[in-house]
């Protein structure tokens, strides 16, 4: 390995380690639940499933499951109920 590739190894592990530089616009994300999957997309600060019962709640356990991997790179994405807890 040259060390150029070894230099973009080492800034991408400092990258990754400062989660501040990173800010996701938009993606959407399959999530296999127990009984079927579901979409969930993230555009503009929030979170949505394609469940029924985010529809009816605004949260889900697919939205939340995907707060609780990315975190904090997800600003906005929090609906209030979790955001009290």
């Amino acid at each position: 390995m040259d060390s150029g590739m070894i230099g973009k190894i080492e800034k991408a592990i400092r990258y990754a380690q400062e989660r501040d530089r990173f800010q996701f616009e938009q993606f959407t994300v399959q999530v296999r639940g127990t009984h079927n999957a579901h979409t969930v997309s993230y555009d503009e600060g929030k979170l949505t499933c394609t469940c029924e019962f985010y529809g009816t709640r605004g949260a889900c356990s697919h939205t939340i499951a995907i707060e609780k991997v990315l975190g904090e790179m997800l600003p906005g994405a929090i609906p209030a109920v979790m955001s009290r807890q």
